[in-house]
């Protein structure tokens, strides 16, 4: 959800290389918040230009002496090449295909927008109006605004029926009915994309 990737092009861009997880754990693909940025970048890309171009520039990296983690990088792309920006600002097109560049930012990258299939990204670090995702703060998985909550305990609670909305602040006194509404309703929207 936070990516825009489904969970079927997840497993497949980890199978062919494109972006694997960081965290091996066996079967199960666990993404770091360095992955979900690139994730992220890949389905942005995804927006203006095709997977083999995307695939062939990520390839072309290394040759080119880019060998940090995709998501310390700055992308752009005019629809035809790809061009990524360095530490000096210099674009260097990984296609060899030069032209106009429209470079986007990490800003841009976390911003909502739309993929080709016409699904809505959400906004990366307020994926509702009462949660947010901190590189620092549980890993970077979504917590309730102002707290150390992970969405999905709240959200679990609520579905279960365990609790009512408007009691979860008895329990978790910075978490109110809003903000459990807006839990359980990303991880509805979670679920429902998996």
């Amino acid at each position: 959800m936070l990516t825009g990737a489904s969970v079927g092009q997840l497993r497949h861009w980890n199978r062919t290389g494109l972006l694997v997880p960081e965290v091996a754990t066996g079967a199960r693909l666990l993404y770091s918040f360095r992955d979900v940025v690139a994730l992220r970048t890949v389905v942005r890309l995804r927006t203006e230009t095709s997977l083999q171009k995307v695939r062939r520039a990520f390839a072309t990296m290394p040759a080119l002496d880019f060998t940090e983690h995709p998501s310390r990088y700055r992308f752009g792309t005019n629809g035809r090449t790809i061009a990524l920006a360095d530490d000096e600002g210099n674009l260097v097109d990984l296609l060899a295909n030069p032209g106009q560049y429209e470079i986007f930012s990490l800003a841009d990258v976390f911003e909502p927008f739309q993929t080709k299939r016409g699904a809505t990204v959400v906004d990366f670090l307020h994926p509702r109006e009462r949660l947010e995702v901190r590189a620092g703060r549980m890993g970077g998985w979504p917590t309730i605004i102002g707290t150390r909550v992970p969405y999905d305990t709240i959200a679990d609670l609520v579905a279960r029926g365990d609790v009512a909305l408007e009691d979860v602040s008895y329990y978790y006194p910075g978490v109110d009915a809003e903000a459990a509404r807006d839990a359980a309703d990303f991880q509805a929207s979670v679920r429902s994309a998996a």
